[in-house]
């Protein structure tokens, strides 16, 4: 029945229709191949992550060596200078006299040690131990201090005849006076003289006269009569 209703088709169909199994095996295998190339394809072609471009300056700046710094400032003796430390001369009555190199902070109780302490004989009863030290301060133990010399701390020696004159031998310091020494100037008591002391003891010390206008009970006309006669 199949072959009388094959041969009732027309020839064209009976041609397409008619195909062989060789035929329809390579036509299959085409097909195959036809797929996989296309598969293949459209794998190759999908989108890919895109990673964001390297910035050229943060890879300069990685591979960039650092320059080489200079020599340090040096101070007194070749050493370098700041870094927390200062520079005090002692002299007077101690057992090792000089330029001696102390944390910055320190007091005239660490220039006694580093000066090998004091000697038995020397007469320490004006000395602020206690006093913050500057730099380049001179600190003289047990003699008077030299006429005129600035940022001095004098320990003993020269301030009993100068109370007694009835004044200052010379200007006074208001960094290393003790409270005696401070009511020898005119106009000066024991409690102005105590917040004399208080003040250099809360700011580490005058650095100018001029700081003496922020203590208490110094006004205008007072300072004009303690200018000349101290000193920092």
């Amino acid at each position: 029945m199949r072959a009388a209703v094959r041969e009732r088709l027309p020839v064209w169909v009976q041609s397409r229709c008619g195909l062989e199994p060789k035929t329809l095996a390579a036509l299959a295998l085409v097909l195959a191949v036809a797929a996989a190339f296309a598969a293949q394809h459209f794998w190759a072609g999908r989108p890919q992550p895109v990673q964001p471009p390297q910035v050229v300056g943060e890879e300069l700046a990685e591979t960039r060596p650092e320059p080489s710094p200079g020599p340090p400032p040096t101070a007194v003796g070749g050493e370098p200078a700041g870094q927390g430390r200062i520079v005090v001369d002692v002299s007077g009555k101690v057992r090792q006299p000089g330029i001696h190199r102390l944390p910055a902070g320190s007091r005239v109780a660490d220039a006694l040690r580093a000066a090998g302490g004091v000697k038995a004989d020397a007469d320490t009863a004006g000395l602020n131990r206690a006093r913050l030290l500057m730099d380049g301060e001179q600190v003289v133990v047990g003699v008077p201090a030299p006429s005129g010399a600035a940022g001095t701390a004098v320990g003993g020696g020269g301030s009993g005849a100068a109370a007694a004159a009835g004044g200052p031998a010379g200007p006074v310091g208001l960094n290393a006076a003790t409270a005696e020494q401070l009511e020898t100037l005119p106009g000066v008591g024991p409690v102005l003289a105590q917040h004399i002391i208080d003040y250099r003891t809360e700011h580490g010390g005058f650095r100018s006269v001029d700081e003496l206008r922020e203590v208490k009970g110094i006004g205008d006309r007072r300072f004009a009569d303690l200018q000349p006669l101290v000193r920092p």
